[in-house]
């Protein structure tokens, strides 16, 4: 009988010991949980903000290039009362070919570059053949004339040249 006695009171004391270390683990568990989801809340409001930002950036990330193309408006906008005030033609050609050059060297600054057409071999990942002509006089898919220019924004095609190339 003593014995059963002294094994109930060591089950007992095991009892007790699993317990407390299973409310230890269960409050550690809560401990963790709640950190997770603290972290969760701060990681959502993270991917809010940053797509915020996203959206402010691609709303405004032009902004420059806009300011820079609106000194050309302004420009042409002299070009044309300078060659309606009757002083000649060749003052409002002279003002729309600075415009033009001012243009060009805005949007070379921002990566965007002419393709050379005429007189090179046709390539279709630069051209885009929109004519041929019969000729002896120069090689065949030679491009003879561009009909319009195209262009590369850092060294991606964004418009291609179209072309009238030469057929034998």
């Amino acid at each position: 009988m003593g014995d059963s006695k002294k094994e109930k009171s060591e089950q007992s004391r095991k009892e007790k010991k699993l317990k407390e270390a299973l409310k230890n683990k269960t409050k550690e568990a809560e401990e963790y949980l709640s950190q997770m989801k603290y972290l969760k809340a701060d990681f959502e409001n993270y991917k809010k903000r940053m797509n915020r930002e996203k959206e402010e950036f691609a709303k405004y990330a032009t902004e420059k290039l806009v300011l820079e193309i609106l000194t050309v408006v302004d420009n042409l906008q002299r070009a044309i009362e300078a060659g309606t005030d009757g002083s000649g033609k060749t003052s409002l050609l002279e003002g729309v070919e600075m415009t033009y050059k001012q243009l060009l060297n805005i949007l070379e600054k921002e990566g965007v570059k002419c393709i050379k057409a005429e007189g090179e071999m046709f390539d279709p990942h630069l051209h885009e053949c929109v004519m041929t002509e019969e000729t002896d006089k120069h090689e065949e898919d030679t491009v003879l004339h561009e009909i319009q220019k195209g262009y590369t924004l850092n060294s991606r095609v964004i418009r291609h040249s179209k072309v009238k190339i030469a057929k034998r």
